[in-house]
Protein backbone atom coordinates (compact mmCIF):
# COMPACT_ATOMS: atom_id res chain seq x y z
CA UNK A 1 0.00 0.00 0.00
CA UNK A 2 1.76 3.39 -0.72
CA UNK A 3 1.02 6.14 1.55
CA UNK A 4 1.73 9.75 1.99
CA UNK A 5 5.17 9.29 2.75
CA UNK A 6 5.56 7.36 -0.99
CA UNK A 7 4.11 9.89 -2.71
CA UNK A 8 6.35 13.05 -1.01
CA UNK A 9 9.48 10.32 -1.89
CA UNK A 10 7.82 10.09 -5.41
CA UNK A 11 7.18 13.51 -6.20
CA UNK A 12 10.22 15.11 -4.51
CA UNK A 13 12.55 12.79 -5.88
CA UNK A 14 12.06 12.47 -9.60
CA UNK A 15 11.10 9.25 -10.02
CA UNK A 16 9.93 7.00 -12.91
CA UNK A 17 7.28 4.89 -13.57
CA UNK A 18 8.49 1.04 -14.19
CA UNK A 19 6.45 -1.10 -15.90
CA UNK A 20 6.18 -4.88 -14.84
CA UNK A 21 9.06 -6.46 -16.23
CA UNK A 22 10.91 -3.14 -14.72
CA UNK A 23 11.46 -1.06 -17.85
CA UNK A 24 10.64 2.80 -17.62
CA UNK A 25 7.41 3.45 -19.03
CA UNK A 26 8.05 7.21 -17.80
CA UNK A 27 8.92 9.97 -15.26
CA UNK A 28 6.37 10.56 -12.46
CA UNK A 29 3.93 13.03 -13.03
CA UNK A 30 1.43 13.47 -10.85
CA UNK A 31 -0.97 11.29 -8.50
CA UNK A 32 -4.65 11.21 -7.77
CA UNK A 33 -5.77 10.45 -4.68
CA UNK A 34 -9.58 9.22 -3.90
CA UNK A 35 -11.76 12.16 -3.19
CA UNK A 36 -13.29 10.12 -0.69
CA UNK A 37 -10.78 7.85 1.08
CA UNK A 38 -7.59 10.03 0.20
CA UNK A 39 -5.69 6.48 -0.77
CA UNK A 40 -3.54 7.14 -3.88
CA UNK A 41 -5.56 5.52 -6.83
CA UNK A 42 -3.51 6.50 -9.95
CA UNK A 43 0.09 8.09 -11.04
CA UNK A 44 0.58 9.69 -14.07
CA UNK A 45 4.04 8.45 -16.39
CA UNK A 46 5.31 11.70 -18.28
CA UNK A 47 6.26 10.60 -21.82
CA UNK A 48 6.40 11.89 -25.18
CA UNK A 49 7.93 14.55 -27.03
CA UNK A 50 9.55 16.47 -23.97
CA UNK A 51 7.71 14.29 -21.32
CA UNK A 52 4.32 16.62 -22.14
CA UNK A 53 2.39 13.40 -22.74
CA UNK A 54 0.89 11.94 -19.01
CA UNK A 55 -0.60 8.49 -19.45
CA UNK A 56 -2.92 7.03 -16.27
CA UNK A 57 -1.70 4.25 -14.58
CA UNK A 58 -3.93 2.79 -11.42
CA UNK A 59 -2.07 2.18 -8.17
CA UNK A 60 -3.66 -0.77 -7.92
CA UNK A 61 -0.79 -3.67 -7.36
CA UNK A 62 2.19 -1.38 -7.32
CA UNK A 63 4.86 -0.76 -4.91
CA UNK A 64 7.93 1.58 -4.50
CA UNK A 65 11.33 0.90 -4.79
CA UNK A 66 13.49 3.76 -3.80
CA UNK A 67 12.64 6.53 -5.66
CA UNK A 68 10.70 4.52 -8.30
CA UNK A 69 7.01 3.34 -8.60
CA UNK A 70 6.48 -0.21 -10.17
CA UNK A 71 3.04 -0.75 -11.20
CA UNK A 72 1.82 -4.60 -12.77
CA UNK A 73 1.55 -3.25 -16.32
CA UNK A 74 3.63 -3.12 -19.59
CA UNK A 75 4.98 0.00 -21.41
CA UNK A 76 3.09 -1.14 -24.28
CA UNK A 77 -0.45 -1.37 -22.26
CA UNK A 78 0.32 2.05 -20.92
CA UNK A 79 1.13 3.06 -24.15
CA UNK A 80 -2.22 2.18 -25.58
CA UNK A 81 -4.09 3.50 -22.53
CA UNK A 82 -7.00 6.19 -23.41
CA UNK A 83 -6.05 9.54 -23.27
CA UNK A 84 -7.34 11.77 -20.13
CA UNK A 85 -6.35 15.52 -19.77
CA UNK A 86 -4.53 15.58 -16.71
CA UNK A 87 -6.62 18.22 -15.76
CA UNK A 88 -6.88 17.81 -11.76
CA UNK A 89 -9.89 15.56 -11.94
CA UNK A 90 -11.24 12.41 -13.02
CA UNK A 91 -15.07 12.04 -13.94
CA UNK A 92 -16.16 8.63 -13.43
CA UNK A 93 -16.68 7.90 -17.09
CA UNK A 94 -13.08 8.67 -17.47
CA UNK A 95 -12.08 6.35 -14.52
CA UNK A 96 -14.41 3.89 -16.46
CA UNK A 97 -12.70 4.11 -19.57
CA UNK A 98 -9.44 3.47 -17.33
CA UNK A 99 -10.37 0.73 -15.76
CA UNK A 100 -11.34 -0.84 -18.85
CA UNK A 101 -8.18 -0.62 -20.46
CA UNK A 102 -6.99 -2.18 -17.25
CA UNK A 103 -9.09 -4.64 -16.79
CA UNK A 104 -9.26 -3.75 -13.27
CA UNK A 105 -13.21 -4.46 -11.74
CA UNK A 106 -14.12 -1.72 -9.92
CA UNK A 107 -18.01 0.23 -9.91
CA UNK A 108 -17.66 4.35 -10.29
CA UNK A 109 -21.10 4.96 -9.10
CA UNK A 110 -21.59 6.68 -5.79
CA UNK A 111 -17.20 7.50 -6.27
CA UNK A 112 -16.81 11.01 -6.34
CA UNK A 113 -14.13 12.53 -8.87
CA UNK A 114 -10.80 11.47 -8.13
CA UNK A 115 -8.16 14.53 -7.72
CA UNK A 116 -4.51 15.33 -7.93
CA UNK A 117 -2.34 15.78 -5.41
CA UNK A 118 1.72 15.88 -4.68
CA UNK A 119 1.19 17.71 -1.26
CA UNK A 120 -1.97 16.71 0.67
CA UNK A 121 -3.71 20.11 2.13
CA UNK A 122 -6.00 19.03 5.23
CA UNK A 123 -7.90 21.73 5.56
CA UNK A 124 -9.60 21.36 1.85
CA UNK A 125 -11.93 19.48 0.62
CA UNK A 126 -11.08 19.26 -2.75
CA UNK A 127 -6.99 18.65 -2.46
CA UNK A 128 -5.86 20.24 -5.69
CA UNK A 129 -3.18 19.06 -7.85
CA UNK A 130 0.50 19.85 -7.82
CA UNK A 131 3.51 17.85 -7.89
CA UNK A 132 6.60 17.05 -10.75
CA UNK A 133 5.30 19.23 -13.73
CA UNK A 134 7.89 21.09 -14.48
CA UNK A 135 6.89 23.55 -17.35
CA UNK A 136 5.51 21.14 -19.60
CA UNK A 137 4.24 23.03 -23.18
CA UNK A 138 2.37 20.17 -24.74
CA UNK A 139 1.20 16.54 -24.60
CA UNK A 140 2.13 13.24 -27.63
CA UNK A 141 -0.78 12.76 -28.95
CA UNK A 142 0.60 9.69 -30.66
CA UNK A 143 2.36 7.99 -27.98
CA UNK A 144 5.54 7.84 -25.62
CA UNK A 145 8.40 8.40 -27.39
CA UNK A 146 12.04 8.76 -26.06
CA UNK A 147 13.55 11.64 -27.83
CA UNK A 148 12.52 15.33 -27.63
CA UNK A 149 12.25 16.24 -31.47
CA UNK A 150 10.73 14.58 -34.90
CA UNK A 151 12.68 12.94 -37.51
CA UNK A 152 11.73 13.76 -41.10
CA UNK A 153 13.05 11.18 -43.25
CA UNK A 154 12.39 11.50 -47.54
CA UNK A 155 13.16 8.87 -49.53
CA UNK A 156 16.08 10.09 -52.51
CA UNK A 157 17.32 8.33 -56.15
CA UNK A 158 20.23 6.48 -56.11
CA UNK A 159 21.51 6.16 -59.27
CA UNK A 160 23.97 3.99 -60.85
CA UNK A 161 25.04 2.12 -64.26
CA UNK A 162 25.24 -1.63 -65.12
CA UNK A 163 26.93 -3.18 -68.07
CA UNK A 164 23.86 -4.73 -70.56
CA UNK A 165 24.06 -6.12 -74.12
CA UNK A 166 22.92 -3.54 -76.33
CA UNK A 167 23.76 -5.33 -80.22
CA UNK A 168 26.12 -7.15 -81.91
CA UNK A 169 28.54 -6.65 -84.49
CA UNK A 170 29.28 -9.51 -87.03
CA UNK A 171 32.27 -9.73 -89.68
CA UNK A 172 32.04 -12.10 -92.30
CA UNK A 173 34.24 -12.26 -95.68
CA UNK A 174 33.18 -13.31 -99.18
CA UNK A 175 34.55 -12.98 -103.04
CA UNK A 176 33.39 -10.82 -105.73
CA UNK A 177 34.61 -10.50 -109.24
CA UNK A 178 35.47 -7.58 -110.69
CA UNK A 179 37.23 -6.46 -114.24
CA UNK A 180 40.56 -5.26 -114.14
CA UNK A 181 42.32 -3.57 -117.19
CA UNK A 182 46.31 -2.56 -117.77
CA UNK A 183 48.20 -2.31 -120.04
CA UNK A 184 51.27 -3.39 -120.59
CA UNK A 185 54.02 -2.79 -123.59
CA UNK A 186 54.63 -5.85 -126.32
CA UNK A 187 57.27 -5.65 -129.18
CA UNK A 188 57.26 -7.81 -132.48
CA UNK A 189 59.38 -8.37 -135.72
CA UNK A 190 58.36 -6.97 -138.84
CA UNK A 191 59.75 -7.19 -142.27
CA UNK A 192 61.25 -4.67 -144.55
CA UNK A 193 63.21 -4.92 -147.48
CA UNK A 194 66.86 -3.49 -147.33
CA UNK A 195 68.87 -2.91 -150.83
CA UNK A 196 72.27 -2.26 -150.83
CA UNK A 197 74.81 -2.34 -154.03
CA UNK A 198 77.33 -4.80 -155.21
CA UNK A 199 80.81 -3.77 -153.35
CA UNK A 200 84.29 -5.60 -152.95
CA UNK A 201 82.79 -6.93 -149.70
CA UNK A 202 79.87 -8.34 -151.49
CA UNK A 203 80.57 -8.87 -154.65
CA UNK A 204 81.74 -12.97 -153.65
CA UNK A 205 78.47 -13.34 -152.16
CA UNK A 206 76.38 -11.99 -155.12
CA UNK A 207 77.99 -14.13 -157.85
CA UNK A 208 78.03 -17.36 -155.65
CA UNK A 209 75.52 -19.44 -157.41
CA UNK A 210 73.86 -19.59 -160.71
CA UNK A 211 73.60 -16.22 -162.87
CA UNK A 212 70.03 -16.89 -163.08
CA UNK A 213 67.83 -18.50 -161.35
CA UNK A 214 64.77 -18.86 -158.89
CA UNK A 215 65.38 -18.64 -155.15
CA UNK A 216 63.01 -18.73 -152.14
CA UNK A 217 64.11 -16.73 -148.52
CA UNK A 218 62.39 -17.07 -145.44
CA UNK A 219 62.18 -15.25 -142.53
CA UNK A 220 60.69 -15.94 -138.98
CA UNK A 221 59.16 -13.18 -137.92
CA UNK A 222 58.78 -12.88 -133.35
CA UNK A 223 56.66 -10.83 -130.99
CA UNK A 224 55.76 -10.38 -128.20
CA UNK A 225 51.96 -10.83 -126.23
CA UNK A 226 50.18 -10.05 -123.33
CA UNK A 227 50.51 -13.36 -120.85
CA UNK A 228 47.99 -12.72 -118.11
CA UNK A 229 48.30 -14.48 -115.03
CA UNK A 230 47.25 -14.90 -111.24
CA UNK A 231 48.15 -14.82 -107.40
CA UNK A 232 47.18 -14.18 -104.61
CA UNK A 233 48.83 -11.44 -101.77
CA UNK A 234 47.84 -10.15 -98.89
CA UNK A 235 46.80 -6.70 -98.88
CA UNK A 236 45.58 -5.80 -95.26
CA UNK A 237 44.38 -7.12 -91.83
CA UNK A 238 41.07 -6.19 -90.92
CA UNK A 239 39.47 -6.37 -87.58
CA UNK A 240 36.52 -5.91 -84.92
CA UNK A 241 37.00 -3.61 -82.12
CA UNK A 242 35.00 -1.41 -79.45
CA UNK A 243 35.06 1.97 -78.37
CA UNK A 244 33.57 3.37 -74.41
CA UNK A 245 31.48 6.94 -76.25
CA UNK A 246 29.86 8.48 -72.60
CA UNK A 247 26.78 9.59 -73.34
CA UNK A 248 24.49 11.84 -70.62
CA UNK A 249 20.60 9.89 -69.75
CA UNK A 250 18.31 11.80 -67.36
CA UNK A 251 16.26 9.11 -65.16
CA UNK A 252 13.33 10.32 -63.49
CA UNK A 253 11.15 8.33 -60.43
CA UNK A 254 8.83 9.06 -57.71
CA UNK A 255 10.25 9.82 -54.20
CA UNK A 256 7.98 9.86 -50.96
CA UNK A 257 9.02 12.42 -48.04
CA UNK A 258 7.66 13.33 -45.06
CA UNK A 259 6.63 17.09 -44.32
CA UNK A 260 6.46 18.30 -40.59
CA UNK A 261 3.45 20.49 -40.03
CA UNK A 262 3.00 22.96 -36.88
CA UNK A 263 -0.34 23.85 -35.62
CA UNK A 264 -1.02 26.19 -33.15
CA UNK A 265 2.02 28.26 -32.89
CA UNK A 266 2.58 32.16 -32.45
CA UNK A 267 3.86 33.03 -35.72
CA UNK A 268 4.01 36.41 -34.81
CA UNK A 269 6.87 35.50 -32.67
CA UNK A 270 8.22 32.86 -33.87
CA UNK A 271 7.86 32.90 -37.78
CA UNK A 272 8.15 29.85 -37.83
CA UNK A 273 4.58 28.07 -38.35
CA UNK A 274 5.14 26.14 -41.76
CA UNK A 275 5.66 23.20 -43.39
CA UNK A 276 8.85 21.56 -44.01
Amino acid sequence: MINQQDIDTLLSNGGDVLGSDGDKIGSVGQIYLDDQTGDPSWVTAKTGLFGTSESFVPLQGADVQGNDVRVPYTKAQVKDAPRVESDGNLSPEEEDRLYRHYEVGGVTSGRTDTTTTGMVDTDRTDTTRTGNDHGTVGRDTSGPTTDNSMTRSEEQLRVGTERAETGRARMRKYVVTENVSTTVPVTHEEVKVVSEPITDANRGNAHDGPAISEEEHEVTLHGERAVVDKETVPVERVRLDTETVTTNETVSGEVRKEKIEVEGADDTRSGKNKNR
